[in-house]
Parts: C-alpha cells; sequence; structure tokens
C-alpha cells in the first residue's frame, strides 16, 4: 500500500473514532444538567494538561541548544513539538469557541459529550504528537481524531437547534 493510501486509512480511522466517541457519549454518558457549568469548565482540564506538557517539552528542548535558548530557531525535534504545540492551540482555540454552545444546545447529552470531548481530545492530541515524531498516518489519525468530533459536535449541536431532535 502506498503512503497516501495508508494516509487515507489514517484520516478516515479519525472521523470513525470521532463518530464512536460522540455516539458512546450520546449513549452511555450522562450527567445531570445541573453540573453543566461545572462540566464545561472541566471538560478542558485534560487538553490544558497535554498542552502544559507540549509547552514544557519545547522549552526543556530550548534548554539544550545555546542558539535556540538565545531565542533562536527553534531546530530538529524541537521545531516538530513546536508545530505540535501550535496545532495544539488553534485546534483548542476552536473547541474553547465550539464546546460550550454545544453543551447547552444538546441538552441533556451536553455535559455528557463534552466530558468524552475534552478526553478524547487528549488522547488523540497525544497520538497526533507521537506521530509526529514517528509515523505520518498516525499523525493524521491523531488529527482527524482530534479535529473532527469538535466538528461533528458542531454539526449535531445545530441539528438539535435545527429540528429540536436530539439526533
Amino acid at each position: 500500500m502506498t503512503q497516501r493510501g495508508r494516509i487515507k486509512i489514517a484520516a478516515g480511522a479519525g472521523v470513525v473514532w470521532a463518530v464512536m466517541l460522540l455516539w458512546v457519549a450520546a449513549r452511555f454518558v450522562t450527567l445531570p444538567v445541573f453540573t453543566l457549568m461545572p462540566t464545561i469548565m472541566t471538560a478542558f482540564m485534560a487538553p490544558g494538561l497535554v498542552l502544559a506538557m507540549m509547552v514544557a517539552r519545547v522549552v526543556l528542548r530550548r534548554y539544550g541548544d545555546a542558539a535556540m535558548l538565545e531565542g533562536g530557531a527553534l531546530q530538529g525535534p524541537a521545531a516538530l513539538d513546536q508545530r505540535v504545540l501550535q496545532n495544539t492551540v488553534e485546534q483548542l482555540l476552536i473547541a474553547l469557541c465550539i464546546w460550550p454552545a454545544a453543551a447547552i444546545m444538546l441538552g441533556d447529552a451536553g455535559p455528557g459529550a463534552i466530558m468524552v470531548l475534552g478526553l478524547g481530545f487528549a488522547l488523540m492530541r497525544l497520538v497526533y504528537w507521537v506521530g509526529y515524531h514517528c509515523s505520518t498516518p498516525l499523525r493524521v489519525f491523531g488529527f482527524a481524531g482530534s479535529f473532527a468530533p469538535t466538528v461533528l459536535v458542531a454539526l449535531w449541536a445545530l441539528l438539535r437547534l435545527g429540528t429540536g431532535v436530539a439526533g
């Protein structure tokens, strides 16, 4: 199989992961609606911890090279970690814009859905990070597995808003 074929499979697997993640959240994770605000706040804890690990790793890599420590351009693995960090910040910003609204729009399913999204996001960002260093298909899977759930929960919430059906 070609590299392009493996990448397509990895991207598709990431979308399948997203669908399964939201299906599990909708069917099996029920939190009381009165926990909505604390849940919105804590749903970002795991992604925040992964983000902190990435920042720490970039800082530690800087300490290993005098030029990078003085503010020079990141090189080698440090540059890869910086790209992972930047993409994670971008995706987390999108999630911060979508998940809280989706949690409210999804009614009873909302609190459980975003809690599961937070855990799934953290896991897939770690997969993305490892993949960036050792396997392009793994990187693609991690990217799709963290991005697609955010897109799908937005679509689910909009469907619920437009039709009144929980989906």
